[in-house]
């Protein structure tokens, strides 16, 4: 990496470097995917709820799906609002994640 060359060429330290060049290099990707994979593992919770294999003492928005989904006809809702409610949820981190690296993200500070 050359700004790390360029930056032990004018003398920086170790710690210098990693917390002044390499870590805000680094935080829009790492912000990104960890946005990613929260959203992932929401999707995941409520899809393994979804077929009942998740904890049945925990309400979660799966198990409301599966467990009211022959319902679904007369109580439309029942299934409908926990829908919805992961995909805004989803979405929202998802947003939330693309807003902070676009913060963060040293390449776009002069913008």
């Amino acid at each position: 990496m050359e700004y790390v060359k360029a930056a032990r060429t004018i003398g920086a330290g170790d710690l210098r470097i990693m917390l002044r060049t390499i870590l805000p290099n680094a935080m829009p990707p790492l912000i990104v995917a960890t946005a990613l994979t929260v959203g992932i593992a929401i999707l995941f919770e409520a899809g393994i709820s979804f077929l009942g294999l998740g904890d049945n003492r925990v309400v979660s928005w799966g198990s409301m799906i599966g467990k009211n989904q022959g319902f679904i006809l007369e109580a439309w809702w029942t299934v409908t609002f926990p829908g919805i409610a992961i995909f805004l949820t989803v979405l929202s981190i998802s947003m939330m994640g693309d807003g902070l690296q676009d913060a963060f993200n040293p390449k776009l500070r002069g913008r």
